[in-house]
Parts: structure tokens; C-alpha cells; sequence
């Protein structure tokens, strides 16, 4: 792992991340993952403290698509043409920011679990929809694997490339979320089968169980094996924290495999 490109991504959605954000390089983190939830949403009005961030540091900019509220496989038409508008919008927003955003797959609904496979189809043609939109502004969408959550697709490496094969588009690949893939017990099956279609990496830890945001080394997951599965990685690993103390350990704790 290329610990030079450790980018820092927060969870804390109600805290105003451009102070924090100028502290990111000081700590040792090259690149920021900006959620599209709370307080980071991209917005006409913050656009230019963004632009601002990218002109006077050196960091590199990711994005997280929002997923509060949010489900690519929603089967209420309306609900669902509303979640395509806002994570299109978001896109074009972010036009010459970024070069990948991370989408989570849609999941089940009560109605959904009735009619699994017209889930599955909305699911596919929504991420279809954003990639088609992203390649416009030059941007490849990253499906990240789900944790182990009932109903939700993409917790399995199998599941996640058929979603890659079923949506077949040139800027479609994997968001490899280490931590996710702890809970499920695949994270070695993911870095096999995958190792291919991983575009971009989120890294935080966990005990096996819940999907707890702990910092790298704290909880059960393989690090040697994560070490060696992404030997030949050039992209993005983020630490997915919930404070820059979290941030800074993990960096650390990295920066020691």
C-alpha cells in the first residue's frame, strides 16, 4: 500500500469541515473525501471554499455520494426520480473537483423484497444513469461493498461484479470498503476476485461484527492480508474517521505495515 496517497474522509456530518480540512496535510493525509451529507454537501455557496481548499494546498479531492434517505433500487417512482436528481446534481457540481465518486448500491424495500429482481434492475439502471451522466465530466463512479446489513446489495464479491457486469459502462468499478468487508467475512474473497475492479479504497476497522469506523488496528481485520492484496494498488486509501485524532492514528498504524 502507497501510503503517500491516504486521503482523510469524515464522518461527522454536522461539523464544518473546512477548518479541519487545512489541518489534513500538516497531519501527513495527501487528499480529502468530501460526504455528500450535512454540513459537506456541495452546494453553489460552498463551491468556492472548496475551490479555495484545492488552490492553496496540495490535496487531492474525492467524493462520497450521499446516502441518507438515498436508495438506487427504490421502486416509488417519484421518491426515486428525486434521489437520481439530487446525486446528478451533486455530479455535475462537482465538474473538474473530482475524478471519482462513490455510490452505494440500493437495498430491498418491504415492496422491494416482494419484487427482488425489479430491485435489481432499478439498481442497475440507476447506477447506469449516473455513470452516463459522470462521464460527461470526466468522472468514473466507484460501487462500494456493503456491510453486513440486512437487504442491501454488494456485501458479497460476487454480487458486487455482477453489478459491474449488469451496468457495463467504461467508468463503473469497486469501492473497496476494508471495514465492510470485515463484517461479512469476505474481505479476503474481495481482495481476490475483485483485485481487478478496484478503483478506490476505504479503510477503517472493526470488530467482525458492526460496522464501527474504529481506527486502522484497533479491531479484527487482516492488515497484512489488505497489505498484500493491494500490493500492486495505485489508487486512493482513505480512512474513513470520525475526528482527525482518529485520522492520525490510523495514519500512523498504516504507515507502520
Amino acid at each position: 500500500m502507497d501510503v503517500s496517497r491516504l486521503s482523510f474522509s469524515s464522518n461527522a456530518v454536522l461539523e464544518e469541515p473546512f477548518p479541519w480540512v487545512y489541518e489534513l496535510e500538516d497531519i501527513g493525509f495527501t487528499g480529502w473525501e468530501m460526504v455528500q451529507e450535512g454540513t459537506q454537501c456541495l452546494s453553489e455557496e460552498n463551491l468556492p471554499k472548496i475551490r479555495e481548499v484545492l488552490e492553496t494546498t496540495n490535496l487531492v479531492l474525492t467524493m462520497h455520494m450521499p446516502f441518507s434517505d438515498m436508495n438506487l433500487a427504490g421502486l416509488n417512482r417519484g421518491i426515486h426520480r428525486e434521489v437520481l436528481r439530487q446525486m446528478k446534481n451533486y455530479i455535475s457540481l462537482a465538474s473538474g473537483l473530482v475524478e471519482v465518486a462513490v455510490v452505494h448500491p440500493g437495498y430491498l424495500s418491504p415492496y422491494g423484497k416482494k419484487v427482488p429482481e425489479r430491485a435489481w434492475d432499478t439498481n442497475v439502471r440507476s447506477i447506469q444513469e449516473l455513470c452516463d451522466t459522470a462521464e460527461e465530466y470526466g468522472i468514473s463512479i466507484a460501487v462500494e461493498n456493503m456491510p453486513d446489513f440486512p437487504m442491501i446489495f454488494g456485501r458479497e464479491p460476487d454480487e458486487i461484479l455482477r453489478i459491474l457486469d449488469d451496468v457495463d459502462r467504461d467508468n463503473v468499478a469497486m469501492t473497496l470498503d476494508v471495514g465492510h468487508a470485515n463484517t461479512t467475512g469476505h474481505l479476503e474473497g474481495f481482495l481476490e476476485k475483485c483485485r481487478d475492479r478496484i478503483l478506490h479504497v476505504h479503510l477503517h476497522d472493526n470488530m467482525g461484527k458492526r460496522d464501527e469506523h474504529l481506527p486502522a488496528g484497533r479491531g479484527s481485520v487482516n492488515w497484512e492480508a489488505v497489505k498484500k492484496g493491494l500490493s500492486d494498488y495505485k489508487g486512493r486509501l482513505v480512512t474513513e474517521m470520525s475526528s482527525l485524532e482518529e485520522g492520525r492514528e490510523s495514519l500512523n498504524f498504516l504507515k507502520g505495515l
